[in-house]
């Protein structure tokens, strides 16, 4: 019978993959989109909340500026979309940013876009979620004190639905993702058609006014609000690289249905961003950072939650709260903004996949599991996420202070690495149509560089003393674990170099065999050692007890094996000590001399009787593992307790699927 954990792992994950049905994961577009743009489709929830929020810092005052840092945002979105597309098409291989940089800024320019994709990706899990369980408390506000456990939760669940494998997983989101966007839209053009026909639709919150904390701003001080407001609105444009990243979970043509894909997810985030700011402005909104700052809020301001923007909106607009629409939008709200992070447990195991072939992060991550995903990937990003949503308190607030610096980082550099591309396929074209496409993938990407790179200032100023600043330190420090394992890998790799000759045959081989009594599997390991016709062939036994060592020298006799036993003595009733420093003393006499030491090892059939049995074999093992010239050789004695386990049912390790072994 499989093991109840196997038995688990199938039901959470299913049945494993050949790796010849990779083929079959691969997208149509109608799934990438929601796969891979369910962030930024889905950012559209609270960015314009969070531009609202800042602005009130200065009161309703100054509300009047949403358009206009609307309209900034709405433009850095359509460049960075027409910058990916031209990504997707150049470099089809699926490193995305990482990979253009690399290729045309160097190894260290490739390795921050990276790092910044890789703290960026474990941002979006942890903020998608948070502001998908707001929504969720913004309908159920009792579930409030139950916040943390809720993120987590959903944590979990995305997890695990990703383990499932890549397409599973999009027909699951694919449904919540176009109810969403239908939803959103339905509830843009009949806000809109209320208020071209007169009945504007008014928030429950458009009589309260809001408790300015920052007064009487002008000249700097009104720049910077702005500033940081628009820096705020600037997470609608989070998640919009993940499809370079993805290019290769796309059928063919990929790079073309990458590039649609991109256009689509462009599309559709423009015009509900603009739709729900317009709404926004027109229902008369009001929201605010600390709650007791909104004059005229119902109930008690320090336990009481507010509700969203997009919750208010869809009150007004389909009836009050009890009305079909409204739950609708709060329900495909609140799904949307926690299957976004679905676009980062796509993104990071692709990206950590690519990394860890080129030796930056651990070899592990490049490994495909049962279900042909990057598993271990996906657990990684599912941990981390959880011990931000922990530390936080599942704060949407607190980690979007966090948020975007690393998304910021990665189009700067990759739209200049993209300019540095255009420059060196420009001197190669002959014909006019491919030097004026060229002439304007470059003018694109120049613009989207200069573009993204004085919104990353804005960002890093804004948001730096507000928490960011912890950003600012994670990247550096992974650029720096990366390089360290690059070295690593290389450090082994010129170790393990072969040798030109084929390696030295070793003078003699010596055989010690560990014994500290004669029984079935001493005299198995006895065996085994001399069907390998060693040069010496002795048996070792450490006296730690009198009794028993003068016991097993007379059994020794009796048995009559003409193997000499040699003992080892022990005032401080040690095995591993007395054992390594007699072994060292044969490689120092001899260290041309190969030491085979044959160590006697029960298999048993529960894990608790591996408490009871092995551990002194364990301990010296693991120490003369670190000898050189010394080889360490387990001879199993299979108890009556192991004759359970199924012997046809094989435990895969990871990488089994992937290189095809065993699996039917």
């Amino acid at each position: 019978m499989a093991s109840p954990t196997s038995v688990l792992k199938r039901l959470v994950v299913g049945r494993p993959f050949r790796s010849d049905q990779l083929h079959h994961e691969l997208l149509p577009k109608r799934l990438a989109l929601p796969i891979f743009a369910s962030d930024p489709l889905s950012s559209v929830a609270y960015a314009t909340q969070e531009i609202i929020l800042v602005l009130a810092l200065g009161g309703v005052a100054f509300l009047h500026l949403t358009p206009w840092i609307g309209l900034a945002v709405v433009v850095l979105l359509a460049v960075v979309v027409l910058s990916y597309r031209q990504v997707v098409q150049a470099y089809p291989s699926g490193g995305g940013s990482y990979e253009v940089a690399s290729r045309n800024l160097g190894q260290s320019a490739g390795l921050v876009v990276a790092g910044a994709l890789l703290v960026d990706y474990i941002l979006t899990v942890a903020v998608s979620v948070a502001a998908g369980v707001d929504n969720i408390i913004s309908a159920v506000p009792e579930l409030n004190p139950y916040r943390v456990l809720i993120n987590l939760v959903f944590i979990a669940f995305l997890a695990a639905m990703n383990l499932r494998g890549i397409r599973e997983s999009g027909r699951a989101f694919a449904v919540p993702t176009y109810l969403f966007v239908a939803g959103v839209l339905a509830m843009i053009v009949t806000g809109l058609g209320m208020a071209v026909t007169g009945h504007a639709p008014v928030a429950e919150s458009a009589g309260w006014d809001i408790r300015a904390e920052h007064v009487g701003l002008s000249g700097l001080a009104l720049a910077f609000l702005v500033l940081r407001a628009f820096s705020s609105g600037c997470t609608a444009l989070t998640g919009a690289e993940a499809i370079s990243n993805g290019v290769p979970a796309f059928r063919k043509p990929k790079g073309l249905n990458a590039a649609r894909t991109m256009s689509a997810m462009g599309i559709f985030a423009i015009t509900m961003f603009s739709g729900i700011t317009v709404l926004a402005l027109l229902t008369h909104v009001r929201v605010a950072e600390d709650t007791c700052d909104l004059v005229g809020f119902p109930g008690d301001c320090t336990t009481g939650a507010q509700r969203t923007v997009i919750a208010q909106i869809a009150a007004a607009v389909f009836g009050g709260d009890h009305s079909f629409g409204f739950y609708f939008i709060q329900a495909t709200t609140a799904l949307i903004l926690i299957l976004a992070a679905n676009t980062a447990f796509n993104g990071f195991p692709l990206l950590g996949s690519i990394l860890a072939q080129h030796r930056y992060l651990p070899r592990q991550l490049h490994t495909r599991g049962d279900r042909l995903t990057f598993s271990n990937g996906i657990i990684a990003l599912a941990v981390l996420a959880g011990v931000l949503i922990y530390a936080f308190d599942g704060s949407t607030t607190r980690l979007i202070q966090l948020y975007i610096i690393g998304v910021f980082t990665s189009f700067t550099l990759c739209q200049a690495g993209m300019v540095r591309h255009w420059n060196r396929e420009l001197p190669g074209a002959t014909d006019r149509a491919q030097r004026l496409r060229i002439q304007r993938g470059r003018l694109i990407n120049a613009f989207g560089a200069c573009f993204t790179g004085v919104v990353l200032v804005v960002v890093l100023a804004t948001k730096f003393a507000n928490g960011a600043y912890l950003v600012v330190i994670a990247i550096p420090l992974l650029f720096l674990l990366m390089r360290g394992i690059r070295r690593h890998y290389q450090r082994v790799s010129e170790e393990l170099e072969p040798d030109p000759d084929g390696g030295l045959l070793p003078s003699r081989i010596h055989a010690l065999v560990l014994a500290s009594r004669l029984h079935k599997p001493t005299q198995r390991a006895i065996a085994f050692a001399k069907a390998t016709r060693p040069d010496t062939l002795t048996a070792i036994t450490v006296n730690v007890d009198d009794t028993d060592t003068r016991e097993l020298q007379r059994t020794w006799e009796k048995y009559d094996l003409r193997v000499p036993l040699k003992v080892l003595e022990s005032p401080y009733r040690e095995i591993t000590r007395p054992s390594v420093n007699y072994i060292k003393n044969m490689r120092r006499e001899s260290p041309r001399d190969i030491v085979c030491v044959y160590i006697p090892e029960y298999v048993v059939g529960h894990w608790w009787e591996n408490l009871l049995h092995n551990q002194s074999a364990l301990r010296l093992k693991g120490r003369l593992l670190f000898e050189p010239g010394v080889m360490v050789t387990s001879v199993p004695w299979q108890l009556r307790s192991s004759a359970h386990r199924d012997l046809e049912r094989v435990d895969h390790l990871p990488g089994d699927v992937r290189r095809g072994i065993g699996v039917s």
